[in-house]
């Protein structure tokens, strides 16, 4: 089946220059004569003209130049089409692209998606809304907000968001329910995930992955700020083994479990991000793995040393 590619660029994404992107998705599918447009991501985020446009002129691929919220709303609204995506990481944290090991370099990212192939990916829905790889209840839902609402991105911006939370972060009271367990609990956040990203490289869920069915559940529960400290860099270097039913202890300060489901009573209406957005809260929160939610563009195997710009990009 021949290709046809729309490139959906967010011009405010990250921090970054993108006015260069369209020379080079140019020269990159006019080499390998693939046909493309370029448009820009709707501020609203009402993707039903780019939807009507994929289905009137025959779009095979979907390349979303942006962030992880550009990408949660991009897919969400277009992931039934027989569509195949590509990424091209120009956001703050960037985590889906970097879970899949996609190339940084925007360049290089664009030749993986010319000649690239696609493999499913799971996702997930939190009270029935799309996330495409993280969701958070607490003090990064907290920072999240804090970092919508300045208005820069950033990684700079948000470890300024980080520090302004973190010594005046409250604990909040919340009962999780997964797999006929049951466990009431105090925790600074609880982090659901389906890639091993909060992002910027900062890995909070060291054994997930994209497209094994299972969400990666990590609590940090009430202990000193410095041994919230402590304890979460142990976690981010993998020093915290998941847990089965049968070795889970109160007594534990981080809890790191894989479920398919979850649902959480969040009993102070802590608040809650998706993708890193604010999303609005609510008193029970229902969580659940969607197998196979969406053809993704990414390396597949070891350093491919194709490419369209005569350079390889890595895989690994």
């Amino acid at each position: 089946m021949s290709r046809r590619i729309l490139f959906i660029i967010n011009p405010i994404a990250g921090t970054r220059s993108k006015g260069h992107l369209p020379v080079v998705i140019e020269k990159a599918c006019r080499k390998v004569e693939i046909p493309f447009d370029i448009v820009d991501s709707p501020q609203s985020g009402d993707y039903s003209k780019i939807r009507d446009r994929i289905q009137q002129e025959g779009f095979t691929d979907i390349a979303i130049a942006g962030g992880d919220g550009t990408l949660r709303a991009a897919i969400g609204a277009l992931r039934d089409l027989p569509v195949q995506f590509g990424i091209v990481p120009v956001g703050s944290g960037n985590g889906l692209a970097r879970a899949a090991r996609i190339p940084m370099n925007p360049t290089k990212a664009i030749s993986l998606i010319v000649i690239g192939r696609a493999s499913p990916i799971d996702a997930f829905l939190v009270n029935g809304s799309f996330a495409c790889m993280l969701s958070g209840l607490g003090f990064d839902a907290a920072v999240a907000a804090g970092f919508a609402e300045m208005g820069q991105r950033g990684l700079i911006n948000y470890i300024r968001q980080v520090i302004k939370h973190f010594w005046k972060a409250p604990t909040y009271s919340f009962q999780l329910e997964w797999r006929n367990q049951k466990l009431d609990t105090k925790a600074y956040f609880i982090s659901v995930a389906n890639s091993n990203q909060f992002g910027n490289g900062f890995t909070i869920a060291p054994k997930a992955s994209l497209n094994d069915g299972l969400l990666d559940i990590v609590v940090v529960k009430e202990q000193s700020k410095i041994s919230v400290i402590t304890r979460v860099i142990k976690q981010v270097l993998g020093g915290y083994r998941l847990q089965v039913e049968s070795t889970i202890q109160e007594k534990k300060r981080i809890l790191y479990i894989q479920s398919a489901q979850l649902t959480l009573h969040n009993l102070n209406n802590a608040p809650l991000h998706i993708d890193g957005d604010p999303a609005a809260t609510s008193p029970v929160i229902q969580l659940e793995i969607t197998r196979d939610a969406f053809m993704l563009i990414r390396p597949l195997g070891r350093m491919n040393k194709r490419t369209v710009f005569g350079a390889p990009f890595a895989e690994g």
